[in-house]
């Protein structure tokens, strides 16, 4: 969804869409196969699985209702676009996964978990809260402006950047918040400082056990705001065990020319061709 979402921005600037021959808007799927297409030229997978938000309703706002709450509404020429993305994606053979009340991420850190014993995985995002699913064998390509341009997170770039193991990532967020997603952390903590104490500690139980040994501000900020902290916790971090199911037998990369040049006259997309070799 987030490959959608950038996809979109990028070229509605000028409030001019591409459309289909029944006028649904069609920009932020092109820009979507751009990505996707760039991104396999670039690794070259054996397998492809993509993963997709199912409704704005997740076990996270139920237990947090400002939960991604200052975001805005999708423009109405996006909307149409959530379904009839999905729909192509099928018809180019490659898995479309999502469960209602959980979020993408959510499925991404299922499946990660489950293949990386059988496979080199690759997450593509644009999201960095898919950081703390980097492990030996999962490697996120981080989205940078324009297409094409990735940072591939390993476990040691992540140490080399953060300083701490991608697991603890959440942890240090659970004390800084994340204004993206609309969660608050502790009051007057910044990345720095949530850095620093899991750097120190390890994890927030850590911190707390040995909160006598913070600074003065530092204790009096935590004590004072842990319920913020535990929900924080709680939101930061991917659920890795949602009830999906997508072998990587499922997953095997079957797309051909037939099948996106199919995509592209059912999207009413001129010059194919442009699409059509970057496979």
């Amino acid at each position: 969804m987030a490959l959608l979402f950038r996809a979109f921005y990028a070229t509605s600037v000028y409030g001019q869409f591409m459309k289909r021959q029944d006028g649904t808007p069609t920009n932020g799927i092109h820009g979507y196969m751009k990505h996707l297409l760039t991104a396999m030229q670039a690794i070259e997978p054996t397998h492809i699985v993509t993963c997709w938000d199912m409704g704005s309703t997740t076990f996270r706002t139920e237990s947090f209702s400002n939960y991604k709450a200052n975001r805005a509404a999708p423009p109405e020429e996006l909307i149409p676009q959530f379904d009839l993305v999905q729909e192509m994606t099928a018809k180019l053979s490659i898995p479309v996964i999502g469960m209602k009340g959980y979020e993408a991420d959510d499925c991404i850190g299922t499946l990660a978990k489950q293949y990386c014993n059988e496979a080199e995985v690759y997450i593509l995002t644009g999201d960095t809260d898919l950081l703390q699913l980097v492990d030996k064998n999962v490697t996120v390509m981080l989205l940078r402006k324009g297409i094409g341009n990735y940072e591939y997170y390993t476990p040691e770039k992540i140490m080399e950047e953060k300083g701490v193991e991608p697991w603890q990532i959440v942890h240090a967020k659970a004390f800084m918040g994340d204004t993206s997603d609309n969660y608050p952390g502790v009051k007057g903590i910044g990345e720095k400082t949530a850095y620093k104490l899991i750097q120190e500690h390890g994890t927030v139980a850590t911190v707390l056990e040995n909160v006598s040994s913070l600074t003065k501000a530092q204790r009096t900020k935590i004590e004072s705001d842990l319920e913020n902290l535990n929900i924080s916790l709680q939101l930061a971090q991917i659920h890795c065990e949602v009830p999906i199911s997508c072998s990587l037998e499922e997953g095997l990369h079957t797309m051909d020319e037939e099948k996106l040049r199919f995509v592209c006259e059912e999207m009413n997309w001129g010059r194919p061709e442009i699409l059509i070799n970057m496979l």
